[in-house]
């Protein structure tokens, strides 16, 4: 007997899944090499902007995507280059944790932001969970005071409103395409990395690893893409924050960091906060 092909839902499950665990090891690349921010930032630039731009070709939509961005497109360009500099930049000044629990309340502070700027409604436990999730960066933010992972911290926190942002405008510029302002955003760092930074004195081998950073952000991106055509918008958030446990674990085992107290803490309390305002309609 022939078996049956796997529903859509099935495989934007996987797409979804494959997304978050991909997102997930960011930090690895990151803290693995002894490469600085800048020549970080300017390699992944780089691979992942001629990856997303070949892919974009082979699906035969390079007209839609890139000259079709609009005034949204090119905003969401510009804003994600500022997110992705300081991204990237968190994880040399902080652990992979902290990182990556401070990114989990970006779609909390997208509600907020949709809340003020756009008036959608926000439910109370959604408010709730916002002013839960901040308690809780804020608990892991206290054990960096004093320390220099707090400028991480702060990086981090300033990429989660950069994304928080970029959603919202996404909802109110539902037709803007989502590959094209992703490779912009890559094309315009790479003048500022190679002005503050010293890209082309990298080792050889750490340029082959960046390049595997670049083309695996690329798949990430667009699996998370295709998947969340396929599954319910609520569902595919909750899958993309398996990204959050994954990233710690991955560091822990890898690279040997261990999260403190206040981390665990709040960490908890944003996962708690995030999952709970997931699984409610507001």
């Amino acid at each position: 007997m022939s078996q049956k092909p796997p529903s859509a839902y099935v495989v934007g499950v996987v797409l979804v899944v494959v997304s978050a665990v991909t997102f997930s090891t960011a930090g690895l690349f990151t803290k693995g090499v002894e490469a600085g921010s800048w020549e970080v930032i300017f390699w992944r630039a780089l691979f992942g902007a001629v990856f997303t731009t070949l892919w974009i070709m082979n699906r035969g939509t390079l007209r839609q995507d890139f000259a079709g961005m609009g005034y949204s497109g090119v905003a969401i360009g510009v804003i994600g280059a500022l997110g992705t500099a300081a991204f990237i930049t968190s994880f040399k000044f902080t652990t992979i944790a902290n990182v990556s629990l401070i990114y989990a309340i970006s779609p909390l502070i997208a509600a907020l932001l949709a809340w003020v700027f756009i008036r959608e409604k926000v439910s109370a436990t959604t408010m709730a969970g916002c002013l839960g999730a901040l308690a809780g960066v804020a608990i892991i933010v206290s054990g960096s005071l004093g320390q220099v992972s707090l400028t991480g911290d702060l990086l981090a926190l300033w990429m989660a409103i950069v994304m928080a942002t970029i959603m919202v405008l996404y909802r109110k510029y539902p037709d803007t395409p989502g590959a094209g302002p992703a490779v912009l955003a890559s094309v315009l760092l790479l003048p500022f990395a190679v002005f503050f930074g010293e890209p082309f004195k990298v080792d050889q081998t750490e340029i082959w690893i960046l390049a595997a950073f670049g083309m695996l952000f690329a798949i990430a991106s667009v699996t998370l893409a295709e998947g969340a055509k396929r599954v319910p918008s609520g569902q595919t958030a909750l899958l993309s924050i398996l990204e959050t446990p994954l990233a710690p674990i991955f560091a822990f085992f890898l690279l040997a960091e261990v999260p403190n107290t206040p981390t665990l803490i709040g960490g908890a309390v944003v996962l708690v906060a995030v999952l709970v305002s997931l699984r409610t309609k507001p």
